[in-house]
């Protein structure tokens, strides 16, 4: 499905091009004057984002056994391309065949573990080439050239192919699971995540824009201001909040939970249930669609791109954030231009100069012993719903 999000048409996604199950959480918006948040009592012990312990544990029984995103379909869009992905701790390398299948492997040649390649930015290669010996791989993994072969005796290429990691594409979104042991299970990756992102146009998206952050807080502190909107016209109250141009309403999204993932869908200030009758606006103008892909994806809408990041853990207090921004189409005149380079710089100084700001000094409060937990408001009521799927995860 192409949406054809063009900006300078002015009109943007339709509603009616969205999922049916996208299209039944807009109708479900109450008028901003009847959205009463609850009042809850939820609690998270300091412990939870400063012990090594439990990020060991998390890393272990989270980010080594269940599917985590590993960028965007976009990223690597062209068939005969590589790129490398160092941001979970894991040497791995993303091919894109000829015939345009996704393949992950660890990045390390079965000679003596070099690298095979350090461009983190695909690149188009017909093979993967080491650059120490020079033994060669095709891009589904196969071992094809080894210099001077017959100093090695009794030995078969095809004993020795790249170790593959298990890796899906699904909802122009590339996932894999960074145990070469595991099961190829992406059951977690649910069929209504797919549903939505294909509506949404992310197959068919072109990355405009993208860039790593490197921050000094624990993941899910850096996850948790893209879980409520508590914070916006507050910490963004001279960006994207009521002094911004894009205005955000002081209320609680509608929630649905798809397994251990949760969508919010909001209406923005402008937003009014009546609109609904209208045609042939952009929808976009109205709602934000903000996606918590289990376990450290966010996925969040804009009238004319899409927000795309993963919070990739290091250590109990660094994280390391990929950010993507990706748009329906390449700007193809100025001023396409000129709106996207705005909205990433807005996007990118907005993210990590409040956000993920924001999460830093959390993290050095927090590891300063001044609290003993972190408390939790009606406002910001999917953080603990989050918290439910990541005890769960640590328990199986």
């Amino acid at each position: 499905m192409n949406l054809m999000l063009k900006p300078t048409s002015g009109r943007g996604q339709t509603f009616e091009s969205l999922s049916e199950s996208l299209q039944a959480a807009i109708r479900g918006i109450p008028p901003h004057e009847k959205n009463i948040p609850p009042a809850i009592k939820s609690t998270k012990p300091a412990s939870h984002f400063t012990d090594p312990a439990i990020y060991e544990r998390e890393k272990e029984k989270i980010f080594r056994k269940f599917p985590v995103v590993m960028a965007p379909s976009a990223r690597i869009p062209e068939p005969g391309s590589v790129m490398a992905h160092d941001g979970y701790g894991v040497p791995a390398v993303i091919t894109r065949d000829r015939d345009g299948k996704v393949r992950a492997f660890l990045n390390a040649c079965t000679h003596k573990g070099a690298e095979l390649t350090t461009e983190c930015a695909a690149h188009k290669s017909s093979t993967l080439s080491c650059p120490f010996h020079a033994w060669t791989f095709s891009l589904d993994g196969r071992l094809i050239g080894v210099p001077r072969q017959e100093t090695l005796l009794d030995f078969d290429k095809d004993s020795r192919p790249l170790v593959s990691l298990p890796c899906a594409e699904i909802g122009g979104i590339i996932w894999a699971i960074l145990d070469p042991k595991a099961e190829a299970d992406f059951s977690g990756v649910h069929h209504q995540l797919a549903l939505d992102f294909e509506s949404l146009g992310l197959p068919h998206a072109y990355a405009y824009g993208y860039r790593r952050f490197s921050l000094k807080a624990n993941w899910k502190g850096v996850m948790e201001p893209f879980l409520e909107g508590y914070h916006v016209q507050r910490l963004h109250a001279k960006s994207i909040g009521p002094q911004g141009a894009n205005m955000f309403a002081d209320v609680v999204g509608v929630t649905d939970r798809f397994g251990r993932n949760l969508r919010q869908t909001s209406g923005r200030i402008n937003f009014t249930p009546d609109l609904l009758v209208e045609r042939d606006i952009n929808i976009r103008n109205y709602i934000v669609h903000a996606f918590n892909v289990f376990p450290n994806t966010v996925v969040i809408t804009s009238p004319y791109y899409t927000s795309v990041m993963s919070f990739m853990p290091q250590a109990a207090d660094h994280t390391e954030v990929d950010y993507h921004m990706l748009v329906e189409s390449p700007p193809d005149n100025p001023k396409a231009e000129d709106l996207y380079a705005r909205s990433f710089t807005i996007i990118r100084d907005v993210f990590g100069n409040e956000d993920f700001a924001g999460s830093e000094t959390c993290q050095v409060g927090l590891s300063s012993g001044a609290i003993k937990d972190v408390i939790y408001t009606g406002m910001e009521v999917n953080i603990p719903r989050f918290y439910e799927g990541v005890d769960s995860a640590l328990e199986d």
